[in-house]
């Protein structure tokens, strides 16, 4: 279920990483509670307190708040393809940090993601050709996947595509959570200080876990 509204949210990031944990143990053992979701709807109305940010692909398979086992205001939810981060991304996550006081960023990767894969296509294609704003996204993701890839053809083996997928997209996360903790002073403050924390996780979309990743 979600947060009860008389049980105060998490004070540290680690405290709001076990929450998330904890939802997405009761969504994979199918023991969510829908019902209560819309509850906390008349309450929202004039504030939000998420406890955690998510910065997470825009695949439809991936629906956050479901995923965490969190109802309305739980959680402040960034998504675009790939999860990638570009000056947006990180305004967004300064927005929440300096107005709710929110203490954990979780960049949330998952398995087969499209933006990953075209990225891949890209790298071993190069001829490929994509729109120039599909490109931009491609394009945040391409160092991820370009040492990956160099090191596949070195080795002089054929290349496993979707072993490379599967390494990119993790090779993602990796990256967005470094950008996020470098790309900004006021992020990169808070997380040096313990005030802020920043992880990567991957959803693979057959089991529904959330695996949380060393970075």
């Amino acid at each position: 279920m979600s947060i009860p509204t008389s049980v105060p949210r998490p004070q540290t990031g680690a405290d709001a990483l076990q929450w998330l944990i904890n939802g997405n143990v009761r969504y994979v053992e199918s023991l969510t509670q829908t019902e209560q979701k819309m509850q906390k709807r008349p309450e929202l109305l004039s504030e939000q307190n998420p406890f955690a940010i998510i910065l997470g692909c825009s695949d439809a398979r991936v629906p956050v708040e479901i995923v965490f086992d969190q109802g309305l205001g739980d959680l402040f939810v960034i998504r675009v393809a790939g999860n990638v981060v570009a000056p947006s991304q990180i305004g967004s996550v300064e927005f929440a940090v300096e107005k709710f006081g929110t203490c954990l960023v979780v960049v949330l990767g998952h398995s087969h993601c499209g933006a990953v894969t075209a990225c891949v296509e890209a790298v071993m294609n190069p001829e490929q050709k994509y729109l120039p704003n599909l490109r931009s996204i491609v394009d945040r993701i391409r160092p991820s996947v370009y040492n990956l890839h160099e090191m596949a053809t070195a080795s002089g083996a054929d290349i496993n595509v979707e072993a490379l997928i599967s390494q990119s997209v993790r090779a993602n996360v990796r990256l967005s959570v470094s950008q996020l903790k470098h790309g900004s002073r006021l992020l990169e403050d808070m997380n040096r200080a313990g005030k802020l924390l920043i992880v990567g996780a991957e959803y693979d979309l057959e089991t529904g876990k959330v695996e949380m990743l060393e970075t």
